[in-house]
């Protein structure tokens, strides 16, 4: 009530944040901290222009947000602070340091379906693309930023099929500049494998792609999720065109279905590589051309195995 009645004063929000800030260690304020997420980005939009009290604000989002996670509270936040926070990224899309902090924050606010919707209302897309562009150097930036992308394009409702489909070639950038960093990496294949699902592939994107992701499982053999997803995407690729199932046979620094069968022996324990793994296989036999080869490279062999391995899978 205290910053609802002096929105335009710079100092009460500040006093506001600093002391919501102070209540994080009792565990009793944390259901009342809950609903404070609107008052916190109201008064970070009321003074766009402060940056501290921008910093101020959005760490107290982090912390409420982390601790919610922790607690398994899915927040679902709602337009009016989608809209907020989007006005916030706006202003300050120059400044690298805030940026990382807040592309945190939207990531973690994108876990949630609900929010990922606003998000996606506000028109918050474009933005994120422009911010991998400029950061693609910096790995925080374009690991948060890819995650963001994934919960937007795994959306069922999605209307933005032509804004998704300008994500690709940014997206395939990130993955390329962070080939050796298995977090970004991973984050990366993830939005890829999201915008292959919504069909924001163009042709000629296809055999780049593939074998952009074979890189990338090439780099990351021992990241089970990243081997897990990427060949969720290379699978919905394949689906979508013989030349990508023809970029994974034919891969120049060795066979893609050579690569598979490492994969699988490498994440024996794994039954969602060994799905993944599975799906993709199932793709790529849809091409004549295409199974042949694999017959010729022993792949019953491995399906075999792959069934004593997961019997009741």
């Amino acid at each position: 009530e205290f910053m609802q009645a002096s929105w335009d004063i710079e100092e009460v929000q500040a006093k506001g944040i600093q002391h919501l800030a102070s209540l994080l260690k009792d565990k009793n304020a944390f259901p009342y901290l809950l609903t404070c997420t609107e008052v916190i980005t109201h008064a970070m939009k009321a003074h766009i222009d402060s940056l501290d009290l921008q910093v101020e604000g959005c760490i107290l989002l982090l912390e409420i947000l982390s601790q919610a996670l922790e607690q398994g509270v899915m927040m679902a936040l709602d337009e009016s602070v989608a809209s907020c926070l989007l006005h916030t990224v706006r202003k300050h899309s120059e400044n690298e340091v805030f940026l990382s902090m807040l592309c945190t924050l939207l990531m973690m606010v994108s876990a949630s379906e609900v929010a990922a919707e606003n998000l996606r209302k506000a028109g918050i897309i474009p933005d994120l693309l422009s911010i991998l562009r400029r950061f693609l150097h910096n790995d925080e930036i374009c690991f948060s930023c890819c995650a963001v992308l994934w919960s937007l394009a795994v959306s069922e409702n999605n209307a933005d099929q032509a804004v998704l489909a300008s994500a690709v070639p940014v997206t395939s950038a990130v993955l390329q500049k962070h080939l050796q960093n298995g977090v970004v990496a991973e984050s990366a294949c993830s939005a890829l494998w999201a915008l292959a699902l919504q069909g924001c592939l163009a042709d000629s994107d296809y055999e780049p792609t593939a074998a952009l992701l074979l890189d990338a499982l090439r780099m990351n053999p021992d990241r089970a999720e990243l081997v897990k997803n990427g060949c969720l995407a290379l699978a919905s690729l394949v689906r979508l065109s013989e030349t990508a199932a023809l970029a994974i046979l034919l891969h120049p620094k060795g066979s893609g279905v050579e690569l598979i069968k490492d994969e699988y022996h490498l994440h024996l324990e794994e039954p969602g590589v060994a799905e993944a793994l599975c799906l993709l296989m199932n793709e790529m036999v849809q091409y004549d051309e295409v199974m042949l080869d694999m017959r010729s490279q022993k792949m019953e062999k491995l399906l075999c195995e792959i069934k004593l391995q997961f019997p009741f899978s």
